[in-house]
């Protein structure tokens, strides 16, 4: 049974009481917000895992950290060696969206070392196989693309983004409205080959019961993809998107009602005055389900800094409701990230997700702001440290203790003059 199923029968599994005690709230509470699918739990039962955590409504908000291999750059060992960054900054989940090199011994390696949710996308690969057997991802048979998600959901994965929703009537649409970037997907793209060459529907559409079937019997969680999601700021929520977004929401139904897990993607590319709507417009349509963002990106002439640009998105969004934060490295639109703008995207994201925590949530997230506060105001290196968000960074700068007492003596008088006259 899904952890739907049981949550739905009155049962409080393990996963629950461990997903309510990192919250910090009861496993009834977190009971509840799964039969609802306001909350899920990613968590595969072929893969034996003792950390869980949950994403949605009242819980911290997630960051997930999207890496993989390709054809030009197919080194397993670089992508363990990126896994660990993700890892050591702090990643609540890992995607591998590897299109290259040895794809199953890639997902395979972080299946075993990621103590965390692995995702993936099976188009991916199914479309690279296309590539090989056919000469083409339009010539891939419909029966491969079911073939590889039970494949991956057999080896242990624990959520897919799968393109569910995109369709014919939203590619035309597209065609109608017309967009600057078109489709940005890589999943929505190959799809989009695939029905325009056929001239027919988008088979996991057609026969998403086979997609759910699959879900349920591996309790792998669903994020049904943004296949047509904005590419740039200036295509946000045009009438492709919201179709998209119409028909998303009544798979989350129609996952719910199978005893499935589900959570939606979203953009993308947002303006900051687009945020607040965008997610609304999410939860209304697709009835609370948890809100997997890509940034938000809201400027696109920052190549190189994207990872600050997708913090100012991630913040405003997390503040207006998104629940899971995907983010964004500095190699962003410029090439595959090394290991140290994997750290640094982590790091962003974590900040922005935890600023917009204290906004959406108040003072259950501002706790540790509150105790790092009186950390400084005595000084308290080691405590400081403790709080952080990043420890390192703190226990560097002690190498310079002479530099530091030099700081802290020139504001000690000025300190105990303002103590005085507040006393």
């Amino acid at each position: 049974m899904t952890q739907l199923i049981k949550a739905r029968e009155g049962i409080i599994t393990n996963e629950m009481e461990v997903v309510a005690e990192n919250e910090g709230v009861s496993a009834e509470e977190i009971r509840e917000k799964v039969a609802e699918g306001l909350v899920v739990i990613p968590r595969n039962v072929n893969r034996a895992r003792d950390n869980y955590m949950g994403i949605g409504t009242g819980l911290q908000t997630k960051v997930n950290a999207s890496m993989g291999a390709s054809k030009d750059y197919p080194d397993p060992e670089m992508e363990k060696t990126k896994l660990k960054a993700a890892l050591e900054a702090g990643a609540d989940a890992i995607m591998d969206l590897s299109t290259g090199g040895d794809i199953d011994q890639i997902r395979e390696n972080t299946l075993e070392i990621s103590e965390v949710p692995v995702g993936t996308v099976p188009i991916y690969q199914a479309g690279i196989k296309g590539i090989e057997e056919y000469g083409s991802v339009v010539e891939m048979k419909a029966e491969d693309i079911f073939a590889e998600i039970e494949r991956q959901a057999k080896a242990g994965v624990d959520f897919m983004a799968i393109h569910c929703g995109m369709t014919l009537e939203v590619l035309e649409r597209l065609k109608e409205e017309g967009r600057v970037t078109d489709v940005v997907s890589r999943g929505g793209g190959f799809l989009t080959g695939w029905m325009l060459h056929h001239n027919r529907e988008n088979p996991l559409y057609t026969e998403y019961d086979r997609v759910l079937e699959i879900a349920k019997e591996y309790d792998v969680t669903l994020s049904l993809g943004d296949g047509i999601r904005p590419g740039a700021v200036v295509d946000s929520m045009d009438r492709a998107q919201m179709q998209g977004l119409l028909i998303t929401g009544e798979l989350v139904q129609r996952a719910r009602e199978a005893g499935v897990q589900v959570m939606v993607e979203g953009p993308g590319h947002v303006p900051l005055d687009h945020i607040d709507t965008t997610i609304q417009l999410q939860k209304e349509l697709c009835h609370q389900a948890p809100f997997f963002i890509l940034g938000m990106l809201v400027t696109d002439i920052a190549a190189g800094y994207d990872h600050i640009v997708a913090a100012i998105g991630g913040a405003k969004a997390t503040w207006a409701g998104a629940d899971f934060v995907c983010y964004v490295t500095p190699a962003e639109h410029l090439g595959l990230p090394a290991p140290e703008d994997i750290r640094k995207g982590v790091m962003a994201a974590r900040i922005a997700t935890h600023a917009g925590d204290i906004a959406k949530r108040g003072e259950q997230a501002s706790r540790l702001d509150k105790q790092m506060a009186r950390a400084r105001v005595k000084s308290d290196w080691e405590e400081q440290a403790r709080l952080a968000i990043n420890s390192e960074k703190v226990l560097s700068s002690k190498k310079d203790e002479i530099s530091k007492q030099r700081v802290m003596d020139q504001k000690a008088e000025p300190m105990e003059i303002a103590a005085e006259y507040i006393g």
